[in-house]
């Protein structure tokens, strides 16, 4: 599964930078295939250990802000892995073609 997720402290001010950077620091140790962008962040893995990341990715910017929010999106294909380089690499693909 992938899961695009963007977790967002309220309560902070403009500049969250740090905060985002908290969650996504939690995404990268995870040691789980991940991408971030301007966004969101992306993971993929199994059902239990994304949504634990996701979960610790929430904590982290929680510890710091007296809000948070959380957008999450998920596509859920059992027995598909590596489908954060292959949907891209499908469409890039197409876009060549």
């Amino acid at each position: 599964m992938i899961v695009a997720f963007s977790i967002t402290p309220l309560g902070v001010g403009e500049d969250v930078g740090a905060y985002v950077a908290d969650a996504v620091r939690v995404v990268r140790e995870s040691g789980l295939p991940n991408r971030t962008d301007a966004m969101f962040t992306s993971v993929e893995g199994e059902w239990d250990e994304v949504m634990d990341v996701v979960r610790r990715a929430v904590a982290a910017v929680e510890a710091r802000a007296p809000r948070v929010s959380l957008v999450l999106k998920a596509d859920i294909r059992p027995g598909v892995t590596d489908g954060l380089t292959s949907k891209v690499e499908t469409v890039e693909r197409h876009l060549a073609g």
